[in-house]
């Protein structure tokens, strides 16, 4: 019992002379040479007004995937409008979806696509669930700008 109460307590309060190293989290967006399906789901994504996409290298951190593609919609309607357009998008360049999670409630809907994954979630889902904050150790891709437009509606800009 006492070693597991002493283990607890490391965890809790890391020291830098021990085997653990942290690294530092990424503040600047890297360049990357992005996967051609990945900047179609962005361009897909951006033709529904996505909000705040955003996308994390994670080669060095997973071994489940090299990318996620995460990005917003403000409703239910909007989710499911931006995930099916990357799905048509993606199916009429030849790349199906090996799984798609989470498309009744939107939410947060999941796009597997192997080596990239879509995270297409409700505004509010994605502030609960932090993606980004959870996988802080990847890199951030930087993006062109096109792509990652926000949504720049008359409604919202009038005063």
């Amino acid at each position: 019992m006492k070693h597991n109460s002493t283990v607890k307590e490391q965890s809790l309060r890391p020291t830098t002379s021990g085997s653990l190293q942290l690294k530092p989290t990424p503040t600047e967006p890297v360049k990357a040479e992005l996967d051609e399906r990945i900047l179609l789901a962005l361009g897909a994504a951006s033709d529904k007004k996505a909000i705040n996409s955003v996308v994390l290298d994670l080669r060095e951190i997973a071994s489940f995937t090299d990318y996620f593609l995460i990005t917003s919609g403000a409703n239910e309607r909007q989710v499911q409008a931006i995930s099916d357009e990357i799905v048509e998008t993606l199916k009429k360049a030849g790349t199906a979806a090996a799984r798609v999670e989470g498309y009744k409630t939107a939410e947060w809907i999941l796009l597997d696509y192997g080596d990239f994954v879509v995270h297409v979630f409700d505004e509010q889902a994605r502030k609960f669930y932090d993606l980004e904050r959870l996988w802080r150790e990847s890199q951030r891709v930087e993006l062109p700008p096109e792509l990652t437009s926000e949504v720049n509606s008359s409604l919202r800009s009038k005063s």
